[in-house]
């Protein structure tokens, strides 16, 4: 998986045009989840989103995804679950001080967000704190609902 979420974030801006595709799709079915219900299609929905984010993010499904601002690492990889930039103890050779066999999460990042569109300017914005409570849930859903909530 680690090598999934290296190439990841080499091919950022691909994924990062895939995810907008992707964003707009989920965003029209809006109709269709409402009429469900967001509670009742929430397990089956974050069940595939684990298993497509955790093969090529290895993702951890915190439930408040910042791939799209973070060249396409997923910043609770960090040991430390660092998500507003790196601790200071990234080596000079960009890997991580607790698991120095591992790039530390935030060059990854970094060289990530320079290759998106909106990377170059979304990896400056401050991210707020993980809340735990929304651990194991669709993001993808907050994002449609969201999205749609914000147009009426």
């Amino acid at each position: 998986m680690y090598a999934l979420r290296l190439w990841s974030t080499r091919h950022a801006r691909g994924l990062e045009s895939l995810y907008r595709v992707f964003e707009r799709v989920l965003v029209a079915l809006d109709p269709l989840w409402r009429g469900i219900g967001y509670e009742r299609i929430e397990r089956p929905v974050a069940a595939i989103e684990k298993a497509i984010k955790g093969l090529f993010f290895d993702c951890q499904m915190c439930g408040q995804c910042a791939l799209s601002v973070t060249g396409m690492s997923c910043p609770m990889n960090c040991p430390k679950q660092l998500r507003n930039g790196p601790c200071g103890g990234v080596r000079g050779d960009g890997h991580c001080e607790v698991v120095p066999a591992m790039r530390c999460v935030w060059v990854d990042a970094w060289e990530g967000s320079r290759r998106m569109r909106a990377g170059k300017t979304a990896f400056c914005v401050v991210q707020t704190p993980v809340d735990r409570r929304l651990a194991g849930k669709s993001s993808w859903l907050r994002v449609a609902r969201g999205i749609t909530e914000n147009r009426t």
